[in-house]
């Protein structure tokens, strides 16, 4: 299978409900890099996976809804645990839906599956992968 992963980064704020989470229950601030792996069996005519460039653009469209922002603050967020396994989630239901619709260019309706990692720390990260139908 071939891949083709862009990345970026975004910071954000938010808290945690949950005696789970210890201090975090507090309002504190992340760093977080975003990695999105495209993935497909079989290259274009052109010999690629997707447009590197509109897959690029997308990823910092659909970051741009989260960056500098309180996720708290966020009515698409009400009451959930915003913790970076759920974001890798969300993350991959917007740019599973560009590849879809053809925001990533005819190559990326084509893609079988997608993964997207989010690195908190050199230390700690966490992903969700799944295909795309």
């Amino acid at each position: 299978m071939y891949s083709v992963t862009v990345s970026d980064h975004v910071l954000i704020a938010h808290s945690f409900h949950g005696e789970v989470f210890g201090p975090a229950t507090r309002l504190h601030g992340a760093t977080l890099v975003v990695e999105a792996e495209f993935r497909k069996e079989q290259l274009d005519e052109s010999e690629l996976l997707v447009d590197i460039g509109k897959a690029k653009t997308e990823l910092r469209r659909v970051l741009d809804t989260l960056d500098y922002t309180n996720l708290d603050d966020n009515p698409r967020f009400g009451g959930v645990n915003t913790t970076i396994e759920f974001l890798a989630g969300y993350i991959h239901g917007l740019l599973g839906e560009a590849c879809r619709t053809g925001r990533l260019g005819p190559g990326g309706q084509a893609v079988a599956a997608l993964k997207v990692l989010l690195r908190e720390s050199p230390n700690a990260w966490a992903a969700f992968e799944a295909p795309l139908s």
